[in-house]
């Protein structure tokens, strides 16, 4: 008998975090898992041509091995890039507060 693996698949979306908990046959992959999860079901905009993947914050391909307690994250697109909003925080006179928070700059 295989040995079986405990992984979870992580799907989340602004408002809410969508967990789903697995055992799967030793030598699953990312793909499997999230096949097995259930959640290309519940929610359709996820394409995993698009979507990027990852196991614990690390970006993964979707042929990439299991291991036990890994945890398999499905990426939203991002709405914005990072970049180009500091640019234009930048161009508002706006500066970065270390916290994140935005304060108005201030002549002196």
């Amino acid at each position: 008998m295989a040995e079986s693996i405990h992984v979870e698949v992580v799907y989340a979306l602004a408002d809410v975090q969508e967990i789903a908990q697995l055992d799967l046959p030793g030598g699953s992959t990312v793909a499997q898992a999230i096949a097995a999860s259930g959640l290309l079901e519940k929610y359709p905009e996820i394409d995993l041509k698009k979507n990027k993947l990852g196991v614990f914050a690390k970006l993964a391909k979707s042929e990439t091995v299991l291991r036990d307690r890994d945890r398999v994250e499905i990426y939203r697109p991002l709405i914005a890039d990072p970049k180009e909003v500091r640019k234009q925080r930048a161009a508002e006179g706006k500066v970065m507060k270390k916290g994140g928070g935005d304060v108005e700059s201030q002549d002196t």
